[in-house]
């Protein structure tokens, strides 16, 4: 009886993994897309017809990439299983970009239902597809995740390097994921439709996102991550800190292509900065893997 429930608490705990790496790959190819006006309105006006060729073509692509990657350690070459995957990975693009386009205010009670299905739709194709893609191109292992008590005292210098490393990993990956975004009109679009509360819950997805992506998508590295010592070098610690590194590269990104400036008001300057910190938190998030 122990060992069945062990057992099933095994497989549930496989699949939650399994959902989270899939979603934290979709977050990672597909949050610049979300930031992109252009089609916020086409979602806004397509056809049903249009809606449907979008559907059939999404889920062929994602079949055949089932077929070979996918977002599971275990994957099966049965078309059953393939399909089955494919139905989890469109569903799971579309619950998070529904959540994330919730959070920008693109989708709200006032948005008329086909509004918003073609809104949700046509962003969902980035995220299903980085769900695909999430096991083959970024999983890594977790066997090494067990040594974190084996720790030896680090000098002060490994510390410092390690922890600088860090910064200027989370800076060139926040640049890279928010570069393109922070000179677009989006920004202020959204700051004008955004309330503080959301502002809030932005920072708490910013922050969520950031450490599954980083501890628990169970992509490359993830067990070096876990094992490395510095001054912030430890899950909470460092997702809080290189947030914070990621806010001052949004701000300073703004800044330089002059969509803010010394002049404007800090609540405006806080604004805008937490608005283009979700993606910059992402990419930092990703460029910390890579070290």
């Amino acid at each position: 009886m122990a060992t069945t429930r062990r057992q099933r608490k095994s497989i549930w705990m496989s699949e939650l993994d399994d959902l989270v790496r899939g979603a934290c790959g979709g977050f990672l190819f597909g949050i610049p897309l979300l930031y992109t006006m252009e089609v916020w309105w086409i979602g806004s006006f397509v056809t049903p017809p249009i809606m449907l060729v979008a559907i059939v073509s999404t889920f062929i692509v994602i079949f055949l990439l089932n077929r070979t990657a996918g977002f599971r350690k275990t994957k099966s070459i049965k078309a059953s299983d393939a399909l089955m995957d494919t139905i989890e990975t469109i569903a799971l693009g579309l619950i998070c970009t529904a959540i994330v386009l919730l959070l920008l205010r693109e989708i709200t009670p006032d948005v008329p239902l086909d509004e918003a299905l073609g809104k949700v739709l046509f962003e969902s194709v980035p995220f299903a597809l980085g769900v695909a893609l999430a096991n083959q191109f970024l999983s890594g292992s977790r066997e090494g995740t067990d040594n974190r008590s084996d720790h030896t005292a680090q000098p002060q210098d490994d510390q410092l390097n390690a922890t600088l490393a860090d910064i200027g990993a989370t800076l060139i990956g926040s640049t890279i994921i928010a570069f393109n975004i922070s000179p677009t009109d989006e920004i202020p679009m959204l700051a004008a439709a955004i309330s503080a509360p959301w502002l809030l819950a932005m920072i708490a997805a910013s922050l969520l996102i950031s450490y599954g992506i980083v501890f628990e998508a169970n992509f490359a590295k993830q067990p070096r991550r876990l094992q490395q010592q510095g001054i912030f070098q430890r899950p909470l610690s460092e997702t809080v800190m290189s947030y914070l590194v990621a806010l001052i590269a949004a701000a300073f990104m703004l800044w330089f292509f002059q969509q803010l400036s010394f002049d404007d008001p800090w609540t405006m300057w806080l604004r805008y900065t937490l608005i283009l910190g979700l993606p910059a938190a992402v990419g930092g998030a990703a460029g910390r893997l890579a070290v």
